[in-house]
C-alpha cells in the first residue's frame, strides 16, 4: 500500500545525480545512474519518517536543459505512436490474411503480397486444427 507519494529531484553532480525531495524537509541523497534514483530517494524518505520504503511511490525528475527534455519527450511521443501503429498494422494484417486465405490464396502469395514470412502468416493466423470429431460411445441401455 502507497503511504506517501514524493518527487525526486535529480541534479548532475560530477559523475553523480544529487537527490533532493521537496516534499520531505531534509532528505538527500545519491545515485550513480538515474535509475537508482527512486530506491535512493525512497530509503531516505523511511527514515526521516519511519515508515517502510516499499510503501513510497516516487516520481523522480531529472534536471536537464529543457531542450534534452524536449528531445526526450518527443522521442516516447514518437514511440509510443510507433507502438500503436504496430498494433494496428497486426491487425491489419490479420484481416487480410484471413479475407484472402478465405478467397483462396495460398500462404506464401498472401507473404509475398504482405511482405511477410509463410512463417509469419501462420503465427498472425494459425490453421485451425482440424480435429476429429469424438468417437459416440453407446450409452448403456
Amino acid at each position: 500500500m502507497i503511504a506517501l507519494k514524493v518527487t525526486a529531484k535529480a541534479f548532475r553532480s560530477g559523475n553523480w545525480w544529487a537527490i533532493e525531495v521537496p516534499e520531505v524537509a531534509g532528505v538527500f541523497s545519491q545515485a550513480k545512474r538515474l535509475d537508482q534514483v527512486a530506491e535512493m530517494a525512497a530509503d531516505a524518505v523511511a527514515v526521516i519518517k519511519g515508515v517502510d520504503p516499499k510503501s513510497i511511490e516516487v516520481t523522480v525528475i531529472p534536471d536537464l536543459p529543457q531542450a534534452q527534455l524536449d528531445v526526450v519527450e518527443a522521442s516516447r511521443q514518437m514511440a509510443k505512436q510507433a507502438e500503436e501503429s504496430r498494433f494496428e498494422a497486426l491487425l491489419l494484417s490479420r484481416r487480410a490474411i484471413k479475407d484472402l486465405k478465405a478467397s483462396g490464396l495460398t500462404v506464401r502469395d498472401i507473404g509475398f503480397m504482405l511482405g511477410l514470412s509463410p512463417q509469419r502468416i501462420s503465427q498472425l493466423v494459425p490453421e485451425e486444427s482440424k480435429q476429429h470429431p469424438s468417437k459416440s460411445t453407446r450409452a448403456n441401455v
